[in-house]
């Protein structure tokens, strides 16, 4: 995309970014994280969340003085981008929980959809992703009804490993894994194509709280760990992940939204302080 293309009124700026950069998808982790109280202390997953099109591609118009239309553009790139994506994470996951106790957990990637209702774009998005899916033999895959998937995150959420997902479904639930696993105060994501990347935590901006100082910062600072694991500097990612899971267990300081009092410059410094001398 050139600077042409960018709609007159301006668009909505994280759209036109991730398709001027063409990211493939967010990929948006949820975790349990040791110390803090959250509905689940088995959630481990994934979620690819494809962050170009589909309910969000920004392609509404009226029809007359009384309805309104939005265009569901699905399409097979960005399927194909997204699928591949989710695998080659699914693949990454494996080899890092080997030597581990969850060693065990099934490499396994779960795609979402509402095929009975969508049979058109739905259908195309899991077509795309069968056919990825043979590329990657060593992955289980299988697919699954929104409806469905979301109350088995609730009620099963150590079974799923990586969900891929079109825009809306994915964005839906990145939130519930979230939640189910230490709040989105703690939910860091990166978007990642094939040549650009981009990283925001997935809390968006928060204007009702705007210069309180009292926003959590562990999102922004674990999205910073996962840019440096893109940029292949793994060991100083660790180190910041190490950081910030070792404040939050040693649990002195925390910020409101994890029952503490700590106000953004104390948990960062608290942050900062847990740092190795060299990162």
């Amino acid at each position: 995309m050139d600077v042409a293309q960018i709609p007159p009124d301006g668009g909505e700026p994280l759209g036109i970014l991730r398709n001027w950069l063409e990211v493939a998808a967010s990929v948006r982790p949820s975790r349990a994280v040791a110390g803090i109280d959250s509905p689940s202390k088995d959630i481990d997953c994934l979620i690819v969340r494809e962050v170009t099109e589909g309910m969000y591609s920004g392609i509404e118009y009226m029809s007359g003085d009384d309805a309104a239309c939005a265009v569901r553009l699905i399409t097979r790139k960005a399927c194909e981008r997204a699928a591949r994506m989710a695998f080659t994470q699914a693949v990454a996951r494996k080899r890092a929980r080997e030597g581990t106790p969850a060693e065990n957990k099934t490499a396994r990637v779960t795609a979402v959809h509402k095929i009975g209702v969508l049979k058109l774009t739905d259908g195309l998005f899991l077509e795309v992703c069968k056919q990825i899916a043979q590329e990657f033999p060593e992955i289980e895959y299988e697919t699954k009804n929104i409806d469905a998937c979301a109350m088995d995150m609730v009620r099963h959420p150590a079974y799923f490993d990586v969900i891929v997902a079109t825009n809306a479904f994915g964005d839906i639930l990145s939130d519930i894994g979230a939640g189910l696993a230490a709040g989105l105060g703690l939910a860091s994501s990166a978007c990642i194509g094939e040549q650009w990347a981009y990283f925001e935590p997935v809390h968006g901006t928060a204007p009702d709280i705007a210069g309180k100082g009292i926003a959590n910062p562990c999102a922004t600072v674990l999205t910073v760990a996962m840019m440096l694991q893109y940029l292949g500097e793994a060991a100083s990612a660790d180190a910041v992940e190490a950081a910030v899971y070792g404040v939050l267990e040693a649990g002195q300081v925390r910020t409101g939204d994890l029952g503490g009092t700590a106000n953004s410059t104390e948990m960062t410094d608290a942050i900062i302080a847990a740092l190795p001398e060299k990162v």
